[in-house]
């Protein structure tokens, strides 16, 4: 009986898991935006955050969801992840622009100023009413005193099946609006949150996505506050300008010494001797099976974006 169980619930973990997906480099595009939409496919950024929200004057919503309907009908495909970042739905256009990204079909939908769990069910079974397509994922938007308190419960959606939940996506410039924190220097204010919400997402097994550099023309402070991302367990960070996309995309890359010494793990572990063994040692080091994980997972996101050891 007791195997039973277990092997069920290693069976709900195993649907549980999700594909992997580079999300190194994810640029915002205001929906509104024409030039903007057309330099996409030129673009090397892992993924696109479609905005309806902020970068949209409200004047503007109506003419936005229209272009963004023409874009994706006009591009079916995508080699970048493609978002749309909606308003709240307690908002007077967010019904309308959750039919419209419903509509569009694209990989996940943003949801902006996440507060509690029923913030995302609540999208979810309106998802689901409408017999939207199981590949829309949901992104939830960090960025106010009360979405860090809840992040832990809001990514323990993340664990179900039935969730859609994927990432997090922090919005440091609202948290330093709703806080007053100053993000000045290395962000040491703001550093104990950010930890906070970086440990929930990985508690609910999500990506999470640092907050956006402002200064784009200062590209050594955004080299900086990348690799500081990287440090901190960030997956990659979103962008305001195309310039900054090569930058995030290597900061968020493993170096070539990482990969070589995750790559000789694997194939440490591969050899017969220690096919049964949980942990071995290797170049004086004693290397558990956690260790070949994580050697295994970078191996594969580093197959994803073109790395090579």
């Amino acid at each position: 009986m007791i195997a039973l169980v277990l092997a069920r619930r290693s069976m709900q973990k195993s649907a549980m898991r999700k594909t992997f997906r580079p999300r190194r480099s994810v640029l915002y595009v205001p929906a509104s935006n024409a030039k903007a939409l057309a330099k996409i496919a030129s673009l090397d950024a892992d993924a696109v955050i479609f905005d309806l929200e902020d970068a949209v004057a409200p004047q503007a919503k109506d003419d936005a969801r229209e272009a963004l309907r023409n874009y994706f009908r006009a591009n079916p495909a995508s080699k970048a992840e493609r978002i749309i970042r909606i308003n709240a739905l307690a908002s007077e256009w967010g019904a309308e622009d959750l039919l419209a990204a419903r509509a569009c079909k694209p990989d996940a939908i943003l949801l902006p100023k996440v507060e509690t769990p029923q913030d995302v069910t609540g999208v979810t079974e309106i998802l689901e009413e409408t017999d939207a397509s199981e590949n829309i994922r949901l992104w939830a938007m960090i960025e106010t005193p009360r979405g860090i308190l809840n992040a832990d419960e809001i990514a323990e959606l993340g664990l179900r099946s039935t969730g859609r939940l994927d990432c997090f996506v922090v919005g440091t410039n609202d948290i330093a609006k709703e806080t007053g924190v100053s993000t000045d220097g290395n962000r040491a204010y703001l550093v104990p949150w950010l930890m906070q919400i970086v440990l929930c997402a990985k508690a609910g097994k999500l990506d999470v996505i640092d907050g956006v550099y402002n200064d784009f023309a200062d590209a050594a402070g955004f080299t900086l506050e990348c690799d500081q991302g990287s440090r901190m367990g960030f997956d990659g960070k979103t962008l305001i300008h195309p310039a900054q996309i090569g930058a995030a995309n290597h900061a968020f890359s493993p170096d070539k010494a990482a990969l070589a010494a995750a790559r000789s793990i694997i194939e440490a572990f591969s050899l017969p001797e220690n096919a049964d063994k949980g942990a071995i040692a290797l170049n004086g080091k004693m290397i558990e099976r956690l260790h070949l994980a994580n050697a295994e997972k970078m191996m594969a996101k580093a197959q994803m974006t073109g790395d090579k050891a």
